[in-house]
């Protein structure tokens, strides 16, 4: 499950491809860290060459624009048999231009899991303003994602986050649509699914490190990529100098149902976002107060229940329509509640039965839902999460769950418990990684967090004893640094970036 930062557009589960033949049989990995026969992986040259792929694509060429280049390094698909398939990945890099004070390289993950990486020097160089100068930047896109080695399940949709619907016969196709997910995927991609996972990801990460030739990295991972920091830490001890953790995952908590924290959290965000949308009524004509919002809310979801609405080309069921505001409400700042307000009268047109054309928002995110456009990064996120910690606890203890919980939480519940394709996934092929450590990190959350909660933040910083916290109390808001705009947490984090030195208590930042 996605865990996205941003506006609508910013889809969990797009939360959120041939790969080349020639496979060995599949096998279980158990790779160890020490660099037995990587040598030609951590020596290789780093050819680095423009960004942009040609006039069509627009991400490289603000990177060209930038003044970064891009390169394609090679990673093995197995640890176990360096000698065997390789992979590449893709990565960015924005140079320092202050050589003299040069820290080293930055590596930047988007989160996800799934997320692509590359273009990220462009928006964090921005938000570091003259710190970037001192570093490095480093997009990567992890393996199987973005512009690395692809992998594609050849999905008719892109998320398989989705609602359980209102009843027990939307749950159990659910459970239909689930099983038939992974059992494309397993047909498609059985030879490299087992290396599918964010070990491995933490492990190509240590390959670009010895590529750069950098004898340690910084790191700057939001939500996912918190979890894929601290999976390197622990791989990969006293590889790594500053790290920043935006919406932090706690590792035990890491599993295919990690959303199910964010209940509640997303139930308050709902009802703060039917606030914010009746006290601008004249602008989006949903009602004068949150309680009339919020009927109109349950009304769409009750004709997608009853029969699929048409927005535009897009056919939205009682599965996906809880999943636009929970894409929606990753943020409290006014633009992406204002594409949420726009999109719930497109989508009260269409409950109305009237002729609903979506806008732009919408529409990317209806297409990263509802359709194969969204195949290649779905695929991706669901092979990551499950190839981490895939476990088969049986279909119907996700029913009971979201039945617990449905009373207290009748939007969020139904969502957040349900099934995963996890559930019909081959089990990992590693144990997910118990990260027993105590790396000092700055960590960032706001304690309103619709994805990261802020227990998970806590629990984190309390066994990182030497870590510092940055809080922002009364956000509803995933993703922080360089993105909501609070002058207090990116000081926060530059001033950490450009000496290496913590703040000497955790600090609050007013929201």
């Amino acid at each position: 499950m996605q865990m996205t930062r941003g506006g609508l557009a910013a889809v969990a589960g797009a939360v959120m491809l041939a790969v080349a033949a020639g496979a060995s049989p599949v096998t279980a990995s158990h790779a160890t860290q020490k660099p037995s026969g990587l040598e030609r992986f951590h020596a290789q040259d780093v050819d680095w060459h423009d960004c942009a792929l040609g006039p069509d694509d627009p991400t490289g060429q603000k990177l060209d624009d930038a003044g970064a280049q891009c390169a394609d390094l090679t990673v093995p698909l197995d640890y176990t048999d360096p000698g065997g398939r390789t992979l590449t990945i893709a990565i960015s890099r924005l140079r320092a231009t202050d050589p003299a004070h040069r820290v080293g390289p930055l590596l930047l993950n988007n989160g996800g899991p799934g997320g692509p990486s590359l273009d990220m020097p462009l928006t964090v160089g921005t938000a570091m303003g003259k710190v970037a100068k001192k570093y490095d930047l480093i997009g990567v896109d992890p393996r199987f994602v973005g512009r690395s080695t692809p992998l594609d399940c050849g999905w008719d949709i892109g998320s398989t986050v989705f609602s359980a619907g209102k009843g027990r016969a939307g749950f159990k196709h659910s459970v239909a649509r689930q099983r038939d997910l992974a059992k494309r995927c397993r047909e498609t991609n059985a030879d490299v699914l087992p290396y599918v996972s964010t070990r491995n990801t933490a492990r190509d990460m240590d390959v670009v490190r010895a590529a750069l030739g950098a004898h340690r990295i910084s790191y700057l991972g939001y939500s996912y990529g918190s979890y894929l920091g601290q999976v390197y830490t622990e791989l990969f001890p006293g590889r790594t100098d500053r790290m920043v953790l935006d919406g932090v995952i706690d590792p035990t908590r890491y599993t295919q149902t990690l959303l199910a924290d964010s209940t509640e959290a997303n139930e308050r965000a709902l009802h703060a976002w039917a606030s914010w949308t009746a006290a601008r009524h004249d602008t989006y004509a949903l009602g004068r107060t949150a309680d009339t919002v919020l009927a109109t809310v349950r009304r769409i979801q009750q004709a997608a229940a009853e029969k699929p609405l048409r927005v535009g080309d897009f056919r939205v069921d009682e599965h996906f329509v809880p999943l636009v505001y929970f894409s929606g409400l990753g943020s409290d700042l006014d633009k992406p509640r204002a594409d949420l307000a726009t999109a719930t009268r497109t989508l009260a047109h269409a409950a109305d039965g009237q002729h609903a054309e979506p806008g732009a928002e919408l529409s990317e995110l209806l297409a990263a839902m509802t359709t194969k456009a969204g195949s290649q990064q779905g695929s991706a996120q669901a092979a990551i999460l499950c190839g981490d910690v895939a476990t088969q606890r049986g279909t119907q203890s996700y029913w009971r769950d979201i039945q617990a919980a449905r009373k207290k939480h009748p939007f969020a519940a139904p969502l957040s418990y349900n099934i995963t394709a996890c559930e019909f996934w081959d089990g990992p092929a590693e144990a997910p990684t118990v990260v027993d450590n105590n790396v000092p990190a700055l960590l960032i959350n706001a304690t309103g967090d619709t994805r990261t909660t802020y227990a998970g933040a806590r629990q984190v910083r309390d066994r990182w004893s030497h870590s510092r916290l940055v809080t922002l109390p009364g956000a509803n808001q995933h993703g922080i640094y360089g993105e909501y705009g609070n002058a207090c947490a990116d000081t926060q984090v530059n001033s950490y970036l450009a000496d290496g030195r913590l703040p000497g208590h955790d600090v609050s930042c007013r929201a």
